[in-house]
């Protein structure tokens, strides 16, 4: 380079330099933008629930029956019981399901094998299909088809189950994969077998992983409404389900829509009450999926 280009190309760093800090300068601000704009956002949807919400919480709100009439009788004990039982089964469902399928995959599974990687492939896919379709498989496979189970509380659970299963799946194989691979090779070392291995020490390694994954899946599936929809819960049910396999059942999040529906405001007032119900709820699982994860995490 000779000595008339020097200026030139020192023109050109100093240049370039500039417009680099100009856009890591703007960058993180649009992302603290965004960031704040999403805040404000949550926060005004709260706050409107909660004005509309607070007033109708009582005990008669949480132990009464719906009502299409009198809204001032009307409560959430038939939806919430159904929610609890419908979570109940679906974590009955998902936990042995899961945590099997995940242990299957990560200490047993061949990936050289086909069918293997096909069985990885459609559980990743299967974790981001909507959850309507799964609402048309549980109408059609569980609540008609073969199985017959009809507009039941196992119905619903299992329809659930299924769309969070492949979560439960990937969290658990995700927890397993961290327990180091030394704990297995010291145990095996010393005579314990591949099976005994698995219970006595990953397991015990990787249960905050997995306790942390079935509750989040649990904080989605509460929340599902399409799904029910399609498989038949009740909009107003004015009596709790005594039988899984029989009795219909209702749901929070089909109350709610019901009550968002209906063109009087009372009844509006009615589902925000309830939309404040629900939240506790998801709160009260996070928190537990919180708790569980510090109480029983190992530092490897």
């Amino acid at each position: 380079m000779s000595v008339a280009e020097a200026p030139a190309a020192r023109a050109v760093v100093r240049g370039s330099s500039s417009g680099a800090r100009l856009r890591e300068i703007l960058f993180p601000a649009a992302l603290l933008l965004c960031i704040g704009f999403a805040m404000l956002t949550l926060v005004v949807l709260l706050v409107d629930v909660a004005v509309d919400g607070i007033p109708v919480l009582s005990g008669e709100f949480i132990t009464g029956f719906p009502s299409q009439i009198f809204p001032e009788r009307s409560g959430i004990q038939s939806a919430l019981v159904g929610t609890l039982l419908l979570m109940a089964v679906c974590a009955v469902f998902i936990v042995p399901v899961g945590t099997a399928t995940a242990i299957y995959l990560e200490e047993y599974a061949d990936n050289n094998r086909w069918w293997n990687r096909l069985i990885e492939v459609n559980i990743q896919n299967l974790a981001a299909v909507p959850s309507i379709v799964y609402g048309i498989l549980g109408l059609a496979f569980l609540v008609r088809g073969p199985l017959e189970l009809g507009r039941v509380v196992l119905a619903g659970a299992l329809t659930l189950g299924l769309l969070v299963l492949p979560v439960v799946i990937i969290v658990g194989r995700e927890a397993i994969r961290a327990v180091p691979s030394s704990i297995r090779e010291g145990s095996m070392a010393l005579g314990a077998t591949q099976w005994q291995t698995i219970w006595k020490q990953v397991l015990p390694g990787a249960l905050p992983g997995i306790a942390t994954g079935v509750i989040l899946a649990l904080s989605r599936a509460i929340g599902e409404t399409a799904p029910l929809i399609v498989v038949g819960a009740a909009s107003f049910a004015r009596f709790n389900p005594n039988d899984l396999t029989s009795d219909p059942f209702s749901a929070l999040p089909i109350q709610i829509l019901a009550w968002v529906q209906d063109p009087q405001d009372e009844f509006r007032a009615l589902a925000a009450g309830a939309i404040l119900v629900l939240l506790f709820l998801l709160l009260l699982m996070n928190a537990g999926a919180i708790y569980l994860r510090n109480r029983f995490e190992q530092k490897w």
